[in-house]
């Protein structure tokens, strides 16, 4: 008779307010994505840090997007560091917008602290990083 090991089941971060994390976060994806898109396409050479950064920053909405829907102490962690990396952008752009406005002739998702999007791109890590450090598996 052999025993068969079960796998722990995934900690569920989608459930209750998680749910709306993934929301907020599938919106800003369809924002940064689609606004660095067209920017890119349609004059890269007027402000290609700015540009670049808006594609960024689609790029981390989406892998922490993912990580919340899959679930799991690993892809938990995997969006906290992005969801920290992501914070900590908006913080540095943020203030280099606020400091040098002629280091981004044209606005980025994070600038101003994410002003252009109602202050979501600041609000949305620091409430993201509070669920996942609230929904950690404590292991013995």
């Amino acid at each position: 008779m052999t025993s068969v090991q079960e796998k722990p089941a995934r900690t569920r971060l989608i459930s209750g307010p998680g749910m709306l994390l993934v929301w907020f976060y599938g919106v800003m994806v369809v924002g940064a994505v689609s606004r660095s898109v067209f920017q890119i396409a349609t004059g890269f050479d007027r402000a290609p840090l700015a540009y670049s950064l808006s594609a960024v920053a689609g790029v981390v909405y989406g892998f922490i997007t993912y990580s919340l829907v899959r679930g799991g102490e690993t892809a938990r962690k995997a969006a906290q560091v992005c969801c920290a990396a992501e914070l900590a952008g908006v913080l540095i752009v943020g203030t280099w917008t606020l400091v040098d406005k002629s280091a981004f002739p044209d606005a980025t998702v994070w600038s101003d602290y994410g002003m252009g999007y109602v202050f979501i791109p600041v609000l949305l890590p620091l409430s993201a990083l509070y669920w996942l450090r609230r929904n950690r598996t404590v292991t013995q």
